[in-house]
């Protein structure tokens, strides 16, 4: 029998930001919200961090939601809700501004994969770090899928099914930023291990 994370502290997080950006697609405010350059060129810098909770469409966001599930299965019980909400927080704002500087070619950017990637590598890292083993080939897992997307590029039928062009740089953005979350896991650990 499966033993699911779904008491209220692992489980009320990821429902609440699967419920923010559902919320912002009902609304659609895509067109105040959404990363976009030469806007925020003229001063609306919300839309560095807005545009990492909005989707191009449905299928876009069901993708997205998909994903947190997936995190909340591998990872739920490695955080609070408060460490969660300042994850995702952080993260955005990382991913904005990752994506602004170093990715002069997007001029419109939506979604959670990047901000995704970065809670996922964070969980790589936190299971290795509590001794499961599958943290090691998840790390890995992801780090091989994110170097496959630069070398292939993006997958044109994921890119279809969400109407907008898969930003893979937004992913590798996201995955180094869940290392920088990391960093004090990884000093915690490394002052744990004997000479």
């Amino acid at each position: 029998m499966l033993n699911l994370p779904i008491q209220p502290r692992y489980i009320i997080p990821p429902l609440c930001l699967m419920a923010f950006s559902t919320l912002l697609a009902l609304l659609d405010l895509n067109g105040l919200l959404e990363f976009n350059r030469e806007l925020i060129d003229k001063g609306q810098l919300w839309r560095l961090v807005t545009s990492q909770y909005i989707h191009a469409n449905l299928a876009h966001l069901t993708l997205n939601c998909v994903g947190i599930l997936l995190i909340w299965l591998l990872h739920a019980e490695h955080t609070t809700p408060k460490t969660y909400a300042i994850h995702t927080l952080i993260l955005a704002i990382w991913c904005g501004l990752g994506i602004y500087i170093f990715c002069p070619d997007i001029y419109i950017y939506t979604g959670l994969s990047a901000l995704l990637h970065g809670v996922i590598v964070w969980g790589a890292i936190k299971d290795i770090c509590v001794g499961m083993k599958t943290g090691s080939l998840l790390f890995v897992g992801i780090w091989l899928k994110i170097a496959h997307e630069q070398y292939a590029g993006p997958s044109e039928q994921v890119g279809q099914l969400i109407a907008s062009k898969v930003a893979i740089d937004a992913h590798l953005i996201g995955a180094v930023g869940g290392i920088f979350l990391a960093i004090p896991l990884i000093i915690k650990m490394l002052k744990k291990t004997p000479n």
